[in-house]
């Protein structure tokens, strides 16, 4: 029996509809895959959206009473009885692919420490934030994929803490105006722009810009050290797997490309990539893909990664 028929049509509709809306570079990643991967992809990402997306979007007053929420509802969801529909969908790839609830408890984890305010003083700090929001997502991945080694699970978690750093470099004006700083006080400082998360709430000043993409840039540095080591996994992922993935890393580097190149004007410029360019990645992506096939023997992983396992890029 195809694994994708146990997803009832309507809540598979719901999370394809899901990834099309939120992320078109997610999309354009998954439209690589086969279609049980892809469709499994599409329950998880709308899981991790919809989970996001209540915690976020709720009043502040209201946003512990959401991740509460959110946590019950993963409870349901290994249990059997969800009540939503990306809940329902993501509990057919928990059962199908075997994937280890540590994961996504790791992931609301985060989103706990958005509720919170947690503030962001060293490189660990937001680290520790990107592993959970990022890295434990490319794990989850990996049972949805079938990777062929579990050495692959560390790569995967550097592609995800790759990503959440260029999401954090595209997104300072954004998160700024939310009432969010990610950037680490410590990198701050170095630009001269110490306790900066001090004036949160207010207009960014304007003296902060240079200081800003200055530390904007560190950061994409340190991701490209990210991707460069997620690099390593490609080979143990099936050939489909392995396109996608590396069209998915490739759109987001990108991203990150264009932020250098807006300079402090990506402050106030979503920076974005557009579907010339996604298409060039395409096709990069496959001619890279096509040079690093091999035999692939795919398997369920064994090992479940924390933090503290995961070695640093090289």
């Amino acid at each position: 029996m195809n694994q994708t028929a146990l997803i009832v049509a309507p809540d598979l509709v719901a999370c394809r509809a899901s990834i099309a809306k939120h992320s078109r570079s997610f999309a354009l990643a998954s439209t690589l895959l086969g279609p049980t991967a892809r469709d499994h992809a599409a329950a998880v990402y709308a899981w991790c959206r919809a989970a996001d997306d209540a915690i976020d979007l709720a009043p502040l007053a209201e946003q512990a009473a959401a991740l509460v929420e959110e946590r019950a509802e993963l409870d349901r969801i290994y249990g059997g009885a969800p009540h939503t529909a990306a809940g329902r969908a993501f509990a057919i790839v928990v059962a199908e692919r075997r994937i280890p609830i540590a994961y996504p408890r790791a992931l609301l984890d985060g989103m706990a420490m958005d509720v919170d305010g947690t503030t962001y003083r060293t490189d660990d700090d937001l680290l520790a934030y990107c592993y959970r929001v990022a890295g434990v997502v490319g794990l989850i991945m990996c049972h949805v994929l079938g990777v062929a080694d579990d050495r692959a699970l560390a790569p995967a978690v550097h592609l995800g803490i790759a990503m959440q750093l260029t999401n954090v470099c595209r997104d300072v004006g954004e998160d700024w105006a939310l009432g969010r700083l990610y950037l680490p006080d410590e990198l701050l400082a170095q630009q001269g722009l110490a306790g900066l998360h001090r004036k949160l709430g207010g207009k960014l000043p304007a003296h902060a810009r240079e200081g800003l993409h200055a530390a904007q840039r560190v950061l994409l540095d340190r991701a490209d050290r990210y991707y460069a080591s997620a690099r390593r996994g490609y080979r143990d992922l099936p050939a489909r797997a392995a396109l996608a993935i590396r069209t998915a890393a490739r759109v987001y580097r990108a991203i990150g490309a264009r932020v250098r190149s807006l300079g402090p004007t990506s402050l106030e410029r979503r920076a974005v990539v557009g579907p010339i360019a996604k298409s060039g990645h395409v096709g990069a992506a496959l001619f890279a893909a096509l040079g690093g096939l091999r035999r692939r023997q795919t398997h369920i992983p064994t090992t479940i990664l924390e933090l503290t396992d995961v070695p640093q890029p090289r």
